[in-house]
């Protein structure tokens, strides 16, 4: 089945009075800014809705040698025609009352404090169970369906050359920097959808381009060339005037650390930073330099995610 047009049926939905305990299966459920209404879990936190899969419950009902019943596990809402677990933060469950974000996969496990652990020693919602967000408010029932929609994350990758723009050589660090890009989100299994541009190394032109971006929420937007300091390197000095938000440490680092070994790295200006919801990295135009930055870069592009939609993934 394709991911991107799953839709899964409500089985139960469930609450309970106080953390720690079993949740019980009620006729509705009514979603507004903190969570669910009446629940010990609803707040102002990330953690507002807990959903698992009916296939992860039937699996443990063969280790436990019992039927489960819908809530034992302490999960808001039980769902069945997807395995929960294998989504990502920020896909969302969508149906015409209501709309919710994941915001994390499983959870540490309580132990003793949690009612089915105690019963049986061991609990599936800390490895299988999935955590929401509210997003859109409203009433939920048993046999309803959610549409199942996963965050595509749009990047867009700019070289700035005046010689590749005209068509005098081949650009080699912007596919560089595409395959690197796509082999990370294959890595975290993110859906991901990226674009390349080549335009010569003009400011006005670059302007517009990260303007357009900002304004279709482009998730990261890289360049590539014009770091440097020559006359034509206008490359950080646009992106610098942009930025809401600099993030100096990454390029800092990346700098001081092949700076070691070869001082010519450490000419590069190029920044990081946040334009409006688009993370913005501008990296020199060598094969080699794009790798380098990369293998730094994607260690906190996670991490910087999660901060911006504003998820504690502590």
């Amino acid at each position: 089945m394709d991911e991107k047009k799953t839709e899964i049926n409500v089985v139960s939905v469930n609450i309970s009075k106080k953390k720690g305990t079993v949740k019980h299966p009620i006729d509705h459920i009514q979603l507004d800014n903190m969570g669910i209404v009446g629940d010990a879990h609803a707040g102002s936190w990330h953690r507002q809705v807990s959903m698992l899969a009916k296939e992860s419950i039937n699996e443990f009902e063969k280790l436990a040698g019992r039927h489960i019943n819908n809530g034992e596990f302490a999960e808001n809402i039980t769902t069945e025609g997807l395995l929960l677990y294998k989504v990502s933060p920020l896909d969302r469950f969508v149906s015409d009352s209501i709309e919710l974000e994941v915001t994390q996969i499983g959870k540490e496990c309580h132990g003793d404090s949690c009612a089915i652990f105690r019963e049986i020693g061991n609990c599936v919602m800390p490895k299988e169970g999935i955590f929401c967000r509210v997003i859109r408010q409203g009433q939920l029932k048993p046999g309803e369906i959610l549409r199942y929609e996963p965050k595509i994350f749009r990047s867009l990758i700019v070289t700035l050359s005046d010689r590749a723009s005209r068509g005098e050589y081949e650009d080699k660090s912007g596919p560089k920097l595409k395959e690197l890009l796509q082999a990370f989100f294959n890595k975290i299994k993110w859906h991901n959808d990226i674009k390349m541009r080549i335009i010569p190394d003009d400011a006005e032109m670059l302007e517009s381009i990260l303007k357009e971006a900002k304004e279709n929420n482009t998730d990261f937007i890289f360049t590539t060339g014009g770091t440097g300091i020559g006359p034509k390197d206008i490359t950080p000095d646009v992106v610098k005037s942009m930025l809401d938000k600099e993030i100096p440490g990454i390029m800092d680092f990346i700098r001081l650390k092949y700076g070691q070994e070869k001082p010519n790295a450490l000419i590069s200006r190029g920044v990081a930073g946040i334009i409006g919801r688009s993370f913005i990295f501008t990296l020199p135009g060598s094969i080699r330099a794009v790798e380098e930055y990369m293998n730094e870069i994607t260690k906190s592009l996670m991490h910087l995610v999660y901060m911006l939609h504003e998820i504690d993934t502590h």
